[in-house]
């Protein structure tokens, strides 16, 4: 079941880049969208290794 509190958010890419997409998550027993929110936190994690913990700010109704 969905959360409603979680965001959407729709990216265009290009049909090669898509395909290799799918290709790389399917190898890794993803779906694309759970590839996708891997590399996301990934890079967070990176981010925050280097650079310390992104503090966010609660905002509501965003």
């Amino acid at each position: 079941m969905r959360n409603k509190n979680n965001k959407h958010l729709g990216i265009e890419v290009s049909p090669d880049l898509h395909g290799k997409l799918h290709y790389i998550a399917k190898y890794e027993g993803r779906s694309a969208n759970g590839q996708i929110l891997y590399l996301i936190r990934q890079c967070i994690k990176e981010f925050e290794a280097e650079n310390g913990e992104i503090k966010l700010e609660q905002e509501e109704n965003k």
